[in-house]
């Protein structure tokens, strides 16, 4: 058996447009420790991570303490956002009434975009061939991916259909957040989504 702690990264600072080099805020500094305490006993073979700033310091930590190196593949990155989403004419927030829409709709039609953005198939896609990648490498150990919550949501979407708008917008303002999977080869056995704001009760 194959065990991947998913990561969601902790809070980062929405003020920094280009989201690949967008760093995490005090908060999601301090609280990167959560998910360094998490992690210290689950015996962890190797960490992964997105490109991106914020999923890779969000894991960082632990990992150095771990005396394990951050190992990047480009195919877990977030999804890429509409022009039209990313300037401040159309703040990406989901406290934003047409923003809001546009994510009902992605998730009602994944094959939906508006222009140069990426429909969560494409993201789905490509986040499901990093992990059977890594899959086959680690097989039988255990493994942390640092990632993303539009993301991740996909991923535990192409093993749970039932997961949808509503339960990726739950968790929307979590941050950070672990999402436990275990795989017998490339199937998927199990799905524990973890609170670590709560670690013994709840999930968002």
């Amino acid at each position: 058996m194959t065990t991947v702690y998913f990561i969601r990264h902790a809070e980062s600072d929405n003020a920094v447009r280009d989201g690949r080099i967008r760093p995490l805020t005090a908060k999601g500094l301090a609280d990167c420790g959560l998910v360094t305490e998490f992690l210290a006993d689950k015996h962890i073979d190797a960490v992964l991570s997105s490109p991106f700033k914020r999923a890779i310091d969000t894991v960082g930590g632990f990992a150095e303490k771990a005396g394990l190196t951050v190992i990047i593949d480009e195919d877990f990155r977030e999804q890429r956002s509409d022009t039209g989403w990313s300037g401040s004419k159309w703040p990406r927030s989901a406290k934003n009434e047409d923003f809001y829409r546009f994510l009902e709709r992605q998730w009602a039609d994944f094959s939906y975009t508006l222009s140069d953005g990426e429909c969560l198939a494409a993201v789905q896609e490509r986040n499901i061939a990093a992990l059977n990648r890594a899959l086959a490498e680690y097989e039988g150990k255990t493994i942390v991916v640092g990632t993303h919550g539009t993301a991740l949501s996909t991923i535990i979407n192409y093993y749970d259909g039932t997961y949808g708008f509503g339960d990726f917008m739950s968790m929307v303002g979590v941050m950070p957040w672990a999402v436990k999977m275990t795989f017998d080869g490339t199937e998927c056995g199990s799905i524990q989504k973890i609170d670590l704001f709560k670690p013994e009760g709840g999930t968002p």
